[in-house]
């Protein structure tokens, strides 16, 4: 029997123990709050606009050209070739008369050709076409940092057609305004 009390005891004395560490951990870990993250108040109302004014935008509208005037066309050329016709020749001197008449006016010349030939001849003869254009204008007085020039070669053709009168169509130079 003085087994069993001594065991008793030391069942009593653990249980205190338990119940001591249980309160002492609930006191240390269970006693803080957690905070909780809340906006600061200004943060909740509206901002107000301070000192500022609104000011009317002034819209800029670009250089008023007459329409008429831009009407641009294309000119054409022989098959293989890049010499101007005089027919080119006349188109390009009207030309030349409306980038005088609109000083702020600048183009751009685009070479094409139909699609016989290699892809970089046919960008090299593009090009041909477009400088003899340029070339032109600025020999009529026309200032060579108002008109660009570009080739597309067989890339942009005006017909897709495969006969003499598609081609014809595709060997061009195109005029585009670029102001």
């Amino acid at each position: 029997m003085k087994y069993q009390g001594g065991l008793m005891r030391i069942l009593k004395l653990a249980i205190i123990l338990i119940i001591a560490g249980l309160f002492s951990f609930g006191a240390v870990c269970g006693g803080k709050q957690k905070p909780t993250l809340t906006p600061p108040k200004a943060a909740q109302q509206p901002q107000e606009e301070v000192g500022l004014e609104k000011q009317p935008v002034e819209k800029i509208e670009p250089p008023v050209v007459d329409e008429v005037s831009l009407a641009l066309g294309n000119i054409y050329f022989d098959f293989d070739k890049s010499e101007l016709e005089p027919e080119a020749r006349e188109m390009l001197e009207r030309y030349a008369d409306k980038l005088r008449e609109n000083p702020q006016m600048r183009i751009r010349i685009e070479g094409h050709c139909d699609d016989r030939g290699t892809e970089q001849y046919n960008l090299a003869l593009g090009e041909k076409r477009a400088f003899e254009a340029k070339k032109f204008l600025m020999s009529s007085g026309i200032a060579g940092e108002r008109i660009d020039i570009i080739s597309y070669g067989e890339e942009h053709p005006a017909d897709p057609g495969q006969n003499e009168g598609a081609w014809a169509k595709n060997r061009r130079a195109e005029f585009k305004i670029l102001r």
